[in-house]
């Protein structure tokens, strides 16, 4: 099953985001590797900066998605303010449909 992670960064925590970003990318170059990440992308703000994540995952039920956000670097550095997991639904565009 899909799972969405919608992450809203901190205010002012750019340098945070970009400082922890090279670890961030190896964690998902991993979970791409394994078949687990289906997409991911940041949330940009009106001056085109960084201010939060959409990360799309396959995961075997919520309790394994909230593993995986829970390892992110992003996470562990305190860089979200809010992580909202939602079970998710790629109906337009899904390259395996």
């Amino acid at each position: 099953m899909l799972f969405a992670f919608v992450c809203k960064d901190k205010p002012g925590h750019l340098n945070v985001r970009m400082e922890t970003r090279p670890a961030h990318l190896e964690h998902l170059n991993k979970l791409n590797v394994e078949g687990t990440l289906k997409m991911a992308g940041p949330f940009m703000d009106a001056e085109g900066k960084p201010n939060g994540s959409l990360v799309v995952v396959d995961a075997e039920n919520i309790e394994v998605a909230k593993t995986i956000a829970d390892a992110d670097p992003y996470t562990k550095a305190g860089l979200f303010e809010s992580v909202e997991i939602k079970p998710f639904n790629w109906v337009f565009n899904n390259p395996e449909a």
